[in-house]
Order: structure tokens, then C-alpha cells, then sequence
């Protein structure tokens, strides 16, 4: 019998609140604390890409730059990675892909920010020659931010999705995952309350600057340096678990760790697309992300058109994001614990449709006071604020409540759904709706922005808000069916899964 085996249970509070044995504190806090700096880097640098394009090309762009930057980078990325991944040694390729990213963040702070204004083209001609691709030339005549939001937007997918779970998975066993996962998002969700703060000071930090100084430049170092800092203390934890933590074999053997791994699948969009057609139950889960992607695009695209309105500074821009976050890592955290509690005690489509409802109805006043903003004016008035202001303020809200409940509700009642899957549509199936799903549900909403704004020249966001609420509702609306639909599926699999256990 194992050593793992002989541990006492955890009851009471500490099952809930700090289920880990103390001499896993060796191998859990050091791991916890890389996801605090992994996630604090994902936050600090989300508040200053939006803060480089939003103020200065509008939030019309990021769409734009979504679609024709992300999307393609992403999938240059991946086949970078898997040319380094079979040259180097796990040790090697976490160390490189971290350096490249750092190193790229330090050169833009000190070189492509400093000498924007040389290595900007002029492109107005274009945009006045051809007015439907005007956000595209605004990217493109911004490229230094552009780059800046690409590779800010890689971090999360790269550093964060890719190489820490795919270490944690390396190196922690089945039982400790159970327990461990959950405490790795709360530590890590503490990183974003962390960015939020030190985004407000570096601001006020700025602002103190003589007045012939680049306020902004100056913050943009202040964060980036403590990106660096952050960066390398990912490489020192990594190291230190290397040397002390997998030489223990009482944190890591690895003939315990986890189950024989199987190839993943992996299939083209078009054989991804058979493959969920042909399964209803899988038809299902593949609309839970790409509803949950291209809902969330259009709501936050057109709530950050309106956080330029207000802010329309980088430094107040910046600031403003950095409470957004403080308030995201707070609501994420308390939802994480509450999630927990309701996906032990109610059935899955109820842990499932909370998520949906709380876009829903956030979204839909924000939109109503984007459409009737001016309408509005008067009444805001007599309540001492602004249509202006409460569209920003409901956006917020959406944002941070929709967000703390994906992280919390959403990822877990969607992953849940494959349990009941024989092995291979566990497999097949997953890979299929990362194809369908995941993939097509960020870039989505991103496309949709970006063909409206293409077909009707001169058009905002602001001015797209009907044609987008009617498109917002519509998904909603998919959304809901397909919770409803999954629901019942996954119910029935269930219990015919019990009924052959009992009878065996």
C-alpha cells in the first residue's frame, strides 16, 4: 500500500479551504505561486495591450487585429513549438518559449515604444482610398501595438494554457489533481487583485513625471519591468522544483503520476466538423464554447468603445483597467469557492445555465443603454451620472461577473460533460470541439465585429450596437437550447451508467 493511500481524509473546513497535506507545501507552493505569476503577467499585460490600441486606434480595431494577427500568429506559433518541442528537452523548451516572450516585452518597452513615431507608416491614404478596411490600416500603421496585443494574447494561450498545465499534468498525480487544481486557480487569481494594484500605482507614478516626459512611457516600463521580474521568478520556481521536488519520491514518481497517456487526436476542421455532427450529445458541447466566445467578444468589444469615451488617456485608460481587474480576481475567487458548493449539490444543467443567464442579462441593459444612450441622458441625470457612465459601469459588471463565473461554472460543467464518453469520443471528441468550439468561439465574435465594420464604412461600435444586440440575443438563445439539450443527454448517459454499475 502506498504512502498516499495511508493520508487521513481532510474534513470540515480545511476540505473546503486548504485541503493539502503539509509535506505537499514542498511541491503545492511552489506551483501555485508559478500560476500567481503566470496569471499576473496575463493581467498586467492584458490592462496595457488594450491600453496601447484602444486609445489610439479606437476599440474598433482589436476585432481586426484578432482576425488577421491572433488567429494567424497563434497557428504559426504552434508549429514553432513543435519544431522546438522535438530538438529540445522539456527543460530547454519551457525556458526558450519564456525567454522569447520576456524578451520581446523588454524590447518593446525599451525600443519599439521609444521610437514609435519613426516606425509607424503613414497609411491614411490607403484608409481614405479603401474606407472598408480602415481598421485593418490602423493596425497595420500601428504595428508596434499590434505586435504588442499579439503576443500579449499568445501569453495566455502559450505560457499559461499550454506549458503550466502541461507541467502540472507531468508531474502531479490523480489524487493530488483533485485537490490541488482548484487551490492553483484560487493562488492564481490572487495575481490578478495583485496587477490591478500595481496598474493604479504605476499610473499615479506617471503622473508625478515632469510635464515634458512621457507619462505613459513611464508606466509602460513600470510594468513591463515588473513583468520581467515576475518572468523570472516562473524560471527560479520552475528550476526549484526541478532540483528539489521531482528528486522526492514522495511528490513524484513517475510510474504514479496520472495514466498511460494516449496521442492526442488531432483532427482538421473539416473531419472535426463530421465527426461532432455525427454525435448529438457532442453536437452539444461544441455550442457551449463557441456561444460562450462570440457572446463575450461582443459585449466586451462594444464595452471598451465605451471605456475610451470616458477614458480616453492610455494613463486613465490604463488605471480604470487595473480596478476592473482588482475586481475580477476578488469575484473570481469567491465565485471559485461558491462554484464548488453548487456543483456538489445541484444537478448539472443548473451549475450549467448560470453562466448563460448572468451574460444574458448583463449584456442585454448594457446594450440597452449603449442604443439609448442619449434617451437616457435626462433620467441618469436626475440620479447624479451619465447613460455614458452606467453603460461603462454594467459593462464592468458583465465583464467581471461573466468572467468569475466561466472560471468558476462554465469550464468545469464542460468538462464534466465528457466523463460519461466512452474513451475514444473522450478523445476524438475533445479534440473536435477545440477545433469547432473553442477555436471558432474566440475568433467569432472578432469576425463578426469586423464584418460589420467592413460592410458599412464609417460605422463604430457604438453605431453596430442594435445589429449586434439582435446577433447577442440569437446566440443567447442558441446558448440556452444547447444547455438544455446537453442537459438531458447528460442526465440520461449518467443514469444508464449507474443502472449497468448496479446491476454488475
Amino acid at each position: 500500500m502506498s504512502e498516499e493511500k495511508k493520508l487521513p481524509e481532510f474534513t470540515g473546513l480545511s476540505a473546503v479551504l486548504w485541503p493539502i497535506h503539509k509535506f505537499e507545501l514542498k511541491k503545492f507552493l511552489p506551483m501555485g505561486l508559478m500560476m500567481f505569476c503566470m496569471l499576473f503577467n496575463y493581467s498586467t499585460l492584458r490592462t496595457l495591450k488594450d491600453s496601447l490600441v484602444v486609445p489610439t486606434c479606437g476599440a474598433e480595431v482589436i476585432s481586426a487585429v484578432k482576425m488577421w494577427g491572433v488567429l494567424p500568429s497563434a497557428m504559426l506559433f504552434v508549429m514553432l513549438y513543435a519544431k522546438l518541442a522535438n530538438s529540445l528537452s522539456k527543460t530547454r523548451l519551457f525556458y526558450t518559449i519564456l525567454c522569447m516572450f520576456l524578451g520581446f516585452f523588454v524590447c518593446f518597452a525599451l525600443f519599439l515604444y521609444p521610437n514609435r513615431m519613426i516606425l509607424h507608416p503613414d497609411l491614411s491614404a490607403a484608409i481614405e482610398a479603401l474606407p472598408r478596411l480602415k481598421w485593418i490600416f490602423l493596425g497595420a500603421e500601428n504595428w508596434t501595438f499590434s505586435l504588442f496585443y499579439i503576443m500579449s494574447e499568445l501569453w495566455g494561450s502559450v505560457v499559461l494554457t499550454l506549458m503550466f498545465w502541461q507541467f502540472a499534468n507531468d508531474i502531479t498525480k490523480v489524487k493530488e489533481a483533485k485537490r490541488f487544481y482548484s487551490m492553483f486557480g484560487i493562488i492564481g487569481n490572487l495575481g490578478l487583485i495583485a496587477s490591478g494594484y500595481l496598474t493604479k500605482i504605476s499610473t499615479k507614478m506617471g503622473e508625478t513625471a515632469p510635464v515634458d516626459v512621457d507619462v505613459w512611457g513611464i508606466t509602460i516600463n513600470w510594468l513591463v519591468g515588473a513583468t520581467l521580474v515576475s518572468g523570472v521568478s516562473i524560471m527560479v520556481l520552475y528550476s526549484w522544483i526541478q532540483r528539489n521536488v521531482l528528486t522526492d519520491r514522495r511528490l513524484y514518481d513517475p510510474g504514479d503520476v496520472g495514466q498511460p497517456k494516449k496521442k492526442k487526436a488531432k483532427l482538421s476542421i473539416k473531419e472535426s466538423f463530421r465527426y461532432i455532427f455525427s454525435s448529438k450529445y457532442l453536437g452539444f458541447i461544441a455550442l457551449l464554447p463557441l456561444c460562450y466566445g462570440i457572446s463575450i467578444n461582443l459585449v466586451e468589444g462594444a464595452w471598451k468603445s465605451q471605456v475610451k469615451l470616458m477614458f480616453p488617456t492610455s494613463s486613465s485608460y490604463a488605471s480604470f483597467m487595473g480596478a476592473f481587474q482588482i475586481w475580477m480576481g476578488t469575484a473570481s475567487v469567491v465565485c471559485m469557492f461558491i462554484g464548488a458548493n453548487i456543483l456538489r449539490k445541484f444537478r448539472w444543467h443548473t451549475a450549467a445555465v448560470i453562466t448563460p443567464w448572468m451574460i444574458l442579462g448583463t449584456g442585454a441593459f448594457f446594450f440597452v443603454f449603449m442604443i439609448f444612450n442619449e434617451s437616457l441622458d435626462l433620467m441618469m441625470a436626475a440620479i447624479g451620472t451619465t447613460a455614458l457612465m452606467m453603460a461603462v459601469v454594467l459593462g464592468q459588471i458583465q465583464n467581471v461577473l461573466s468572467k468569475a463565473t466561466k472560471y468558476s461554472l462554465f469550464d468545469s460543467t464542460t468538462q464534466m460533460s465528457y466523463i460519461p464518453l466512452d474513451e475514444e469520443l473522450k478523445v476524438k471528441g475533445k479534440a473536435a470541439v477545440d477545433v469547432v468550439g473553442g477555436r471558432m468561439g474566440k475568433s467569432g465574435g472578432a469576425f463578426i465585429q469586423w464584418a460589420l465594420l467592413a460592410s458599412i464604412p464609417g460605422s463604430t461600435l457604438v453605431s453596430l450596437a442594435p445589429a449586434m444586440l439582435v446577433i447577442f440575443l440569437i446566440i443567447m438563445v442558441l446558448w440556452f437550447w444547447a444547455v438544455a439539450g446537453l442537459g438531458e443527454e447528460f442526465e440520461a448517459v449518467t443514469a444508464k451508467g449507474s443502472s449497468e454499475t448496479s446491476k454488475a
